[in-house]
């Protein structure tokens, strides 16, 4: 049996059923498959199938003493693979003094990692996400002379770059969420073999939704109702977003708009919204479980993202797949999912005339779009089918991972990509 040890920075966590989802897949597919987590998850948020999942999780930070001195002890007894490890923290570009010196304790977290997994015979580990937890994955790698593979999905490739570099040449491969995303890797890492970065889709159920009961605010009142999910963050730009409906209003636009989801980003724009007088219009929802998702969908008129970077958001697929508009900035793989005018709309980045004006015009001409709705679930059937797309990941990951340390993929894979 093959046993693969599988890290992420927080896990288990509701908002990257993803993650579960691949690591199911792989067991299913007789694969051992040991859960970590580079931060300690607390359970009190978790749904039950979540919650199964912690127990089982290692997790590894904050450090034990007894973890901390026996990763040291492992790096002082490994000079050679630790100077390999200290060099790119010292010789990357463009990093702080202090990123770098968080680097290197996510060094020693690897290290601890590497001590956990020693005695349980793991042939490979893959990190999702190129955070630090991926960081910690290769460090263990090659404490532990085993393969090393990460998942790649927008911020982390585009915003938070860390030792990306290192990260690739260490790699036996790297799974992205996107042709734009794979790209991007072999255009800014050109000594990047072309057969290491392979395309993985996410995926949505295709189905209709089984709905809770009474789950979402009434919709009684007939307004005009626009939806964003996403984490309040400022990647997310739900500034941008209120800013359009400061506009709106003042155009005389009756409207309601929901923001659901939690985050940092909640005081300022709570600041924002009564600054503008948008009370009775713009509402932070918060944190909705995922079961209870479908019922805002269903009662939105328009679901919209303002994200300044994103891999291909699983939000987009959810409301295209339930038959809803959506209006989207047109950067990274957002225009490989949204066809502007046949699938949905999409709008030029940080441009709030021309969101607003987009806006409008679907808000006119709504009740002629179902063309579009109905062409936005097919596309999703068609290309971002979870079941489908999962079992596509567990068997291009499984034979990638057979495959010897050092050598290229058989010919035939190496123009295998998974963009189904």
């Amino acid at each position: 049996m093959t046993t693969v040890a599988y890290i992420a920075n927080e896990f288990p966590s509701p908002l990257e059923p993803y993650v579960m989802d691949e690591i199911n897949e792989l067991r299913r597919c007789g694969t051992r498959v040991i859960c970590c987590s580079g931060k300690r998850v607390s359970p009190e948020s978790l749904n039950l199938a979540e919650r199964a999942f912690w127990k089982e999780t290692r997790f590894f930070q904050p450090v034990s003493d007894d973890q901390l001195l026996r990763a040291l002890r492992r790096l002082a007894s490994d000079r050679r693979n630790l100077w390999q490890l200290v060099r790119p923290l010292l010789a990357g570009p463009g990093a702080t003094l202090g990123r770098r010196v968080r680097s290197f304790g996510h060094t020693i977290m690897g290290a601890a990692l590497a001590e956990e997994l020693a005695p349980l015979d793991v042939e490979h580990i893959h990190a999702h996400h190129g955070y630090f937890a991926s960081w910690m994955a290769l460090a263990a790698a090659k404490l532990l002379g085993i393969g090393f593979s990460f998942t790649l999905h927008g911020s982390d490739l585009l915003e938070r770059a860390d030792l990306l570099e290192a990260k690739l040449s260490a790699c036996r491969f790297c799974i992205t969420v996107s042709d734009y995303n794979r790209r991007f890797i072999l255009q800014k890492y050109p000594s990047t073999p072309a057969d290491k970065v392979v395309v993985h889709r996410l995926g949505v159920d295709c189905g209709p939704p089984r709905l809770p009961s009474s789950v979402a605010p009434d919709r009684t009142d007939g307004r005009f109702c626009l939806l964003s999910v996403g984490r309040l963050h400022r990647v997310k730009d739900h500034r941008f977003l209120i800013e359009a409906c400061d506009v709106l209003r003042d155009q005389g636009l009756d409207f309601l708009c929901w923001i659901v989801g939690e985050g940092p980003e909640r005081p300022a724009l709570e600041r924002q919204i009564a600054a503008m007088g948008l009370e009775s219009r713009v509402h932070l929802i918060g944190h909705i479980s995922r079961i209870a998702l479908p019922a805002y969908y269903r009662h939105a008129d328009l679901v919209v993202l303002t994200s300044k970077s994103e891999g291909i958001p699983v939000v987009l697929m959810e409301a295209m797949a339930q038959e809803k508009l959506v209006l989207a900035p047109a950067i990274t793989g957002i225009p490989e999912l949204v066809e502007h005018l046949r699938t949905g709309f999409l709008y030029h980045p940080g441009s709030l005339p021309d969101f607003v004006s987009s806006l409008r015009w679907i808000h006119d001409h709504r009740t002629s779009l179902t063309a579009i709705q109905r062409a936005a679930a097919a596309g999703v059937a068609a290309s971002y089918n979870r079941q489908r797309n999962i079992r596509a990941f567990a068997d291009q990951f499984l034979s990638r991972i057979s495959q010897s340390d050092g050598n290229h993929a058989h010919p035939v894979l190496q123009q295998v990509r998974l963009s189904v």
